[in-house]
């Protein structure tokens, strides 16, 4: 996703940028709101849930790039590199869990999971196209 002539990248970063901007904002916003005011009730679980809805744009972004790529090897490097981020954290999420479950581990807050998806998604990026060198 480095080729920034390539059309679907274009269209992807155009994206990806003002929904990861709208994550900040509305993250340190809900946060501000919630610290200084106190609320109750419905607005605070408007107010708790709200940075997700960037997340959730983030990952529906990444669909639609995934949807638009024309090139056939930049698509399957992009699909194998999600599913080995899909998998790590799964796989990671799974044994945290149980030990977290016998006291072994500390709680692992759950609003980490997309950045743990993210980080192992990049580092597998290159590790995939490297397979194809």
């Amino acid at each position: 996703m480095t080729k920034t002539s390539n059309p679907a990248v274009r269209r992807y970063l155009a994206r990806f940028f003002p929904a990861m901007i709208a994550y900040v904002v509305v993250l340190s916003g809900s946060l501000w709101l919630i610290e200084s005011h106190s609320p109750q009730g419905v607005l605070l679980w408007i107010l708790g849930a709200a940075p997700a809805i960037p997340i959730i744009a983030v990952i529906a972004v990444m669909g639609l790039y995934l949807a638009e790529e024309t090139d056939e090897f930049l698509r399957l490097v992009l699909v194998q590199s999600m599913l080995w981020g899909i998998g790590f954290t799964l796989a990671a999420g799974t044994v945290w869990g149980f030990l977290e479950n016998v006291g072994l581990v500390p709680h692992f807050p759950l609003y980490l999971i997309f950045p743990v998806f993210c980080g192992a998604f990049g580092l597998a990026q290159p590790l995939v196209r490297r397979r194809y060198q």
